[in-house]
């Protein structure tokens, strides 16, 4: 089966949804998501977006936080960019139907969180994510020409390489669409689009805790990758200082609001300890707060460290928070009443898929934005709800830029082949594969971490091989299901998180290496490249 679109959106998250709308005003958008429309990383961002409202604020002040946050990688063109277009576009978010949370004054109430020196966090109480993708998918829903394809997962991007063309080393390669599994049919149709967006998230599912939805593992990444695009910083893996440690809450977030609201990280005997790590305490950057409760969990052997706001008002709490209230909770804890237990987990990947400041990726016709990319806002740690923003300036752009390419190439499609799964079948050996996925994770936890050295990358590197070829062999000779798809591109961008890890002999942001402790601005003050050949 083939389904034709001016645009291919695969994502449906606040990068791809805000992207889908600007591209609905030149043609027809076809917005590919794997599961519910509403399940991606946007829906369970708590915090807000970071946006330059407050008349005391400045433009200067929120690059130069991010740019200290990113630790001498961030391209500062690329986060003057963002900031400069945050405000607007929160205007339009607002405009949709966002009802943010407003002062008794109307002001916009603006929180604060770690790395920020001002208050600028446009919020929903403590489910920002969640109002913003339910305002996105209203409007997708009033827009006739976007067809949302529930339950549909994208394997490949149909690139040269499926048309066996040959190329010459400075050929350009062009994306036409992508290969998708149909979940309900068990059938592979042709998605043929003129341009075509990646939106697909982050990989935080390679990592055994992580805050992210099990949706989360690396699927543009590893197919932007497999088509010979340029993947940078992947390296740089964000772990989020505070998740909820209860056996059964699965790394449910604790908002870095709660810092920024005056929670104190303190360990089992009540001991504030941030204040020995950074002059900003408990509002330092993400990558210190991770690797000082890392170390001391190290030193004292306990299980977890306490994030406390208990000597806040108990109605306010309650008021600011109302959904990690409710959930904290449903575990029988009490925040008004007494510490929260929190541990890092894996929560935003800062590397992905290289894009320049027009989302343009280096595959002619395929463009990206949101979480799945390195534009080089981040370096090599990202400013807390500096991801909301990027999603929507960067959906903005690539929309723009892709309607750009559309009007100017007009260019058709070659004759796309069908997809060829002769000689497969369905494998009941499928059970022997089930483990790989707990394997990888498990490896990427205990040696990727927040603190390496060239023996744990390099044990993972040789593990990671001998899956990542026994997977690959595994989806040669088997009918595709979403199982083994996410499980082939979990493989694939675990291996490029290490390789990419091996390649940066210092440290620098997220990535911590005992063997190279400190920054060497001399060799590695650049971005990590790595490019399939595929000619």
């Amino acid at each position: 089966m083939v389904v034709e679109t001016d645009f291919l959106v695969i994502g449906s998250g606040m990068a791809g949804l805000s992207c889908a709308l600007k591209l609905a005003r030149q043609g027809t958008v076809g917005v590919v998501t794997k599961k519910e429309k509403a399940e991606s990383n946007t829906n369970y961002a708590q915090g807000g977006i970071a946006a330059v409202i407050d008349p005391a604020d400045s433009f200067t002040k929120h690059v130069q936080d991010t740019l200290d946050a990113g630790d001498g990688l961030c391209h500062r063109e690329a986060v003057e960019l963002i900031v400069r277009e945050g405000p607007g576009r929160v205007k339009e978010l607002a405009e949709i139907g966002v009802d943010f949370t407003r002062k008794e004054n109307g002001h916009l109430d603006l929180g604060r969180e770690g790395g920020h020196h001002i208050n600028r966090i446009v919020h929903v109480k403590d489910h920002t994510g969640r109002d913003v993708e339910n305002a996105l998918l209203e409007a997708v829903k009033n827009e006739p020409r976007i067809t949302i394809y529930e339950n549909h997962s994208a394997i490949d991007l149909i690139t040269e390489h499926h048309l066996f063309t040959s190329l010459e080393a400075t050929d350009q390669l062009h994306c036409w669409g992508a290969y998708v599994l149909d979940d309900q049919t068990a059938r592979v149709k042709r998605f043929i689009a003129r341009a075509t967006i990646l939106a697909s998230g982050g990989c935080g599912q390679v990592y055994l805790h992580s805050t992210n939805p099990s949706i989360a593992t690396g699927d543009g990444i590893a197919m932007a990758y497999r088509a010979g695009g340029r993947i940078a910083n992947m390296e740089f893996m964000q772990f989020h200082p505070t998740s909820l440690y209860h056996s059964e809450a699965n790394s449910f977030l604790i908002s870095e609001a709660v810092r920024g609201f005056g929670g104190r990280l303190v360990t089992q005997d009540g001991q504030s300890f941030m204040e020995k790590y950074h002059p900003m305490a408990s509002l330092a950057p993400r990558d210190i707060v991770a690797r000082a409760i890392d170390t001391e969990l190290k030193k004292s052997g306990a299980p977890c460290v306490f994030l406390d706001i208990t000597h806040k008002n108990a109605e306010e709490i309650k008021n600011r928070f109302p959904h990690i209230y409710q959930n904290c909770l449903n575990y029988k804890i009490d925040i008004t009443q007494e510490p929260i237990p929190v541990v890092p987990a894996a929560h935003y990947i800062c590397g992905g898929v290289q894009t320049d400041l027009d989302a343009a990726t280096s595959l002619s016709g395929l463009f990206a934005c949101g979480e799945v990319t390195c534009t080089g806002v981040h370096g090599a740690n990202r400013l807390a709800s500096n991801s909301l923003l990027e999603a929507v300036v960067f959906g903005h752009l690539a929309a723009e830029s892709a309607m750009r390419f559309v009007a100017n190439q007009g260019r058709k499609s070659p004759a796309i082949p069908p997809w060829d799964d002769s000689g497969t079948f369905n494998s009941e050996e499928w059970v022997l594969l089930s483990h790989d996925r707990m394997e990888i994770k498990n490896i990427m936890w205990d040696y990727v971490g927040i603190v390496r050295s060239n023996l744990r990358l390099e044990r993972a590197l040789n593990r990671l091989r001998l899956i990542g070829q026994e997977v690959e062999n595994f989806y040669r000779r088997t009918r595709v299901t979403t199982e083994l798809i996410e499980l082939r591109n979990l493989a694939t961008v675990a291996m490029l998180i290490v390789r990419s890890a091996l390649l940066r002999k210092e440290s620098r942001g997220l990535h911590y290496t005992t063997d190279y402790p400190r920054r060497d601005d001399e060799h590695f003050q650049s971005d990590t490249v790595l490019e399939k050949q595929v000619i």
